[in-house]
């Protein structure tokens, strides 16, 4: 990817598909959520399969080397530094 000059965008995932549900679960989970997850069935749920066609990026040689978990465990571990250093950080969260 190092050397990808083309000028039309690409999906860049892991072509796996996760519910919204099992993703909200994954993200409590990584910041140490305790509390209820409620969602509002009276509201459209969407469509049924939200998954990124990556074969673009499979053709070039490419693939995600991250796991969608660690890579939200690093995004939040780097949020929380974030507003340490900025001396927002109201809560302490312990991160995996």
């Amino acid at each position: 990817m190092q050397h990808y000059s083309a000028d039309d965008s690409l999906n860049i995932g892991t072509g796996e598909d996760l519910t919204i549900s099992d993703f909200a679960r994954l993200v409590a989970e990584v910041i140490n959520y305790k509390g209820k997850i409620v969602f509002d069935q009276s509201k459209p749920d969407g469509t049924p399969r939200k998954v990124l066609d990556v074969s673009r990026l499979a053709e070039l040689g490419w693939q995600a080397q991250t796991p969608l978990k660690r890579g939200l465990e690093r995004t939040y571990r780097a949020f929380l530094e974030e507003e340490e250093r900025k001396g927002t950080r109201r809560v302490r969260m312990d991160v995996g």
